[in-house]
């Protein structure tokens, strides 16, 4: 999801005057906090148990983190036929951002929800939707099942009092459109002389893509004078989409790196006639995180807390704290994957990695707060476009919202559903977030889906928030070409990292792949050593 156009000072006066002035919410509807654990998360902020206790267990390869890297590192090596591993997830469900939820016996995500169609550059997560039945090769060429792919309506935008088809706004006059124009011919020319790729690291870095990677996205719009707000606010929005962030903060690298990795910039009059294509589901990539989790069962030890992480000359040895006993226990395994944010990782081996340490105090992470809101009817229709699965207020300070029901083969016209409204907050926010209580938060999300839906209260009947203190790694400039992330590409004595934090910004693509990296070196190594 992504973001308005308000400036970072903006949003945070918007947010507090939401928090401030709007209406409480409605006293009988019932809800709280769902999903990550907080407590669990600030456990390594206190006093860790001695060394020596608690039981000790044994395995080979040890995997610290259940998100999709460290579940697509758990597949490669099942697949590969290592039998001896385990995999350690902090919660009661694996998956991390890509977690699923249910509301009334609806599903809906707590994350993310979507995944686009990976192209040539992502042959691991093309092999993975073709394991899972999702594609098949007909003729030579891809074909997607289409009970998974976004039905339509895909996308709109509420704008001037209407919705319009899409999110890109329009161009507000003949200049507004020059300038569409021009930015989609540099992103082409960036295509084109560069080369971009998702994976990112399936693509040459070279002296230009740092040099667009030491500026912000912002700055280097200023240089190629494109300062149409409209314009704008549509790229603001497609970085917090991705990045938790806008375009005052992520680098230039990362602006162009959305649109020509992927899909490009289609203005006003010049469209393909396609929009991209996306799989999504009710719970969107919850689906996914529960195919990958699927075979891996007698694998994964939910509610183990790692708290500690030491490399012996012989041997990797881990302090945890199983969250259902409540007392600690010890692992000891040859290698050791740590699938975790890369500031956890540097805090679980107590900063003893040069080029971790280095990396963790690079990383900036965007909180994001999710709300489901299980409503007795959807809201009534404006003018316009009709509900659709994506939809996004033009200069709301939130994110908009995903029709949890869009995808149901069988919709009741009228009937009970969720909306899914996504916040991406400034980092200054994190502490309320862990702070306020739930109900607080979930006036400001009313306050603003209000302004459009003004019926939208009196059909709540229960609200579910998630909050992510650290959703997801901001691409601020010089994060991708920082030499200690490269160097974490490759193992660190028997210690091995697997997270999208290796790529500087965090989606499915980057996770799963970052995932398969580190099995197929596992593997790779222990066949040399044999």
């Amino acid at each position: 999801m992504g973001q308005g156009s308000l400036s970072r000072r903006g949003f945070l006066l918007a947010g507090g005057a939401a928090l401030a002035g709007c209406e409480p919410a409605p006293a009988e509807v019932e809800g709280g906090w769902v999903g990550a654990s907080a407590a669990r998360g600030h456990r390594l902020r206190g006093a860790l148990p001695p060394r020596n206790a608690g039981p000790l267990r044994r395995t080979r390869i040890l995997i610290v983190g259940g998100g999709v890297a460290g579940l697509a590192c758990a597949r490669a090596l099942r697949r590969a036929g290592v039998d001896e591993f385990a995999l350690l997830e902090l919660e009661d469900q694996a998956g991390g951002n890509s977690r699923g939820h249910a509301m009334a016996g609806m599903r809906c995500p707590l994350g993310a929800h979507y995944l686009p169609l990976p192209g040539p550059d992502a042959p691991e997560v093309y092999q993975l939707l073709e394991e899972l039945g999702l594609v098949r090769q007909q003729l030579g060429r891809a074909v997607y099942d289409e009970r998974h792919l976004c039905h339509s309506p895909q996308e709109r935008l509420f704008f001037d009092g209407q919705w319009l088809d899409g999110l890109l706004p329009p161009a507000r006059d003949a200049a507004g459109r020059e300038q569409y124009l021009r930015f989609a011919r540099a992103v082409d020319d960036a295509q084109r002389q560069l080369g971009f790729a998702m994976p990112t690291h399936h693509a040459a870095w070279t002296p230009a893509h740092t040099a667009l990677d030491a500026q912000t996205f912002a700055a280097w719009l200023d240089t190629q004078r494109l300062d149409d707000a409209r314009l704008r606010w549509y790229l603001d929005y497609c970085c917090r989409d991705d990045y938790g962030a806008g375009i005052a903060e992520v680098s230039a690298w990362a602006g162009l790196h959305y649109f020509a990795s992927r899909h490009g910039f289609h203005p006003p009059g010049a469209e393909t006639g396609e929009r991209e294509a996306v799989l999504t589901w009710p719970e969107g990539n919850g689906w996914l995180a529960t195919h990958l989790s699927a075979p891996l069962a007698g694998r994964i030890h939910i509610g183990r807390t790692v708290l500690r992480v030491e490399e012996g000359r012989h041997e990797v040895e881990l302090q945890a704290w199983n969250e259902k006993t409540q007392a600690p226990e010890r692992w000891i395994a040859d290698q050791v994957v740590l699938a975790t944010p890369l500031f956890i990782a540097d805090r679980l081996t107590g900063g003893a990695l040069p080029a971790l340490h280095a990396a963790a105090a690079q990383l900036q992470y965007a909180p994001w707060l999710v709300t489901n809101l299980q409503l007795a009817a959807p809201p009534l229709q404006r003018i316009g476009v009709p509900l659709a699965w994506d939809n996004v207020a033009y200069g709301s300070p939130a994110l908009g919202y995903v029709d949890a029901r869009h995808q149901s083969l069988s919709p009741i016209a009228g009937g009970p559903t969720v909306l899914t409204a996504y916040w991406a907050l400034p980092r200054e926010r994190r502490p309320s977030l862990l702070q306020d209580e739930w109900r607080t938060w979930l006036q400001a999300v009313l306050a603003d889906l209000s302004t459009v839906h003004p019926d939208l209260p009196g059909q709540l009947r229960r609200a579910d928030l998630a909050r992510w203190g650290h959703a997801m790694s901001i691409p601020v400039p010089g994060l991708r070409s920082s030499a200690a992330l490269a160097a974490l590409l490759q193992p660190q004595g028997r210690l091995h990292f697997a997270h999208a934090d290796l790529s500087s910004y965090s989606v499915f693509e980057e996770a799963y792949t970052h995932g398969t990296r580190v099995a197929a070196q596992l593997v790779a190594s222990a066949a040399a050593a044999r």
